[in-house]
């Protein structure tokens, strides 16, 4: 088990919750935190985007009697500036959080609006390759399907990811911040906290 999780206890529940992420945090927290470091998580996600856009480049490529050698040298060229974009947005991501050391926002109330950009995103770029629309509508798609990936990084992972790397250092993770937690999350767990009370109080009265 990585040092940092043996100290998870020493917090309270509402900042233990928030170090320890979502599901996406947690997948990637599971490794060592070299490997788990936001650039690499940057350049998992655009893997993904990678391998998704491959049979559209491939279909556009074929339909206009381009040879494979030619298809796949255009995939990897854009494969490889996708990939040198995440992986620099989430190095930019590790800088800004060191810098500005906000605490990470928790996604489960966002995902359903992150979640379906990507696949919004890669249909408007299927779209595009195969029908041969205008380049802004090909823009656009590539915008989409990329910008989750970086975003969640950005406000989530990385913040997150840098104070679990103070605490696996012995360090204060909280140190020159100005708040730990966002308020949100207090009042949510507030909030859940009296519709307990509230179903405790009628359960008595009718019994």
């Amino acid at each position: 088990m990585s040092k940092w999780r043996d100290r998870l206890d020493e917090y309270d529940d509402e900042h233990r919750h928030m170090l320890e992420g979502g599901s996406i945090s947690q997948l990637f927290l599971n490794y060592s935190l070299s490997f788990s470091h936001p650039v690499f998580v940057g350049i998992v996600y655009a893997i993904m985007i990678n391998l998704t856009l491959l049979l559209p480049i491939f279909y556009d490529g074929d339909a206009n009697s381009e040879n494979t050698s030619d298809i796949l040298k255009k995939w990897i060229n854009e494969s490889l500036m996708i990939l040198l974009f995440c992986a620099s947005l989430g190095a930019i991501s590790t800088m800004i959080s060191s810098l500005v050391r906000w605490p990470p926002i928790r996604l489960e109330r966002r995902r359903r609006y992150l979640y379906p950009l990507p696949f919004i995103g890669f249909l408007i770029t299927t779209i595009a390759i195969i029908f041969s629309t205008s380049e802004e509508l090909k823009i656009l798609g590539y915008f989409i399907l990329i910008t989750p990936g970086p975003l969640y990084i950005q406000i989530s992972y990385a913040p997150r990811w840098r104070m679990i790397e103070r605490i696996d250092r012995d360090l204060d993770p909280f140190e020159g911040m100005k708040k730990t937690i966002y308020l949100e999350n207090k009042n949510n767990e507030l909030i859940e906290q009296n519709y307990d009370e509230l179903e405790n109080a009628i359960e008595e009265l009718d019994s």
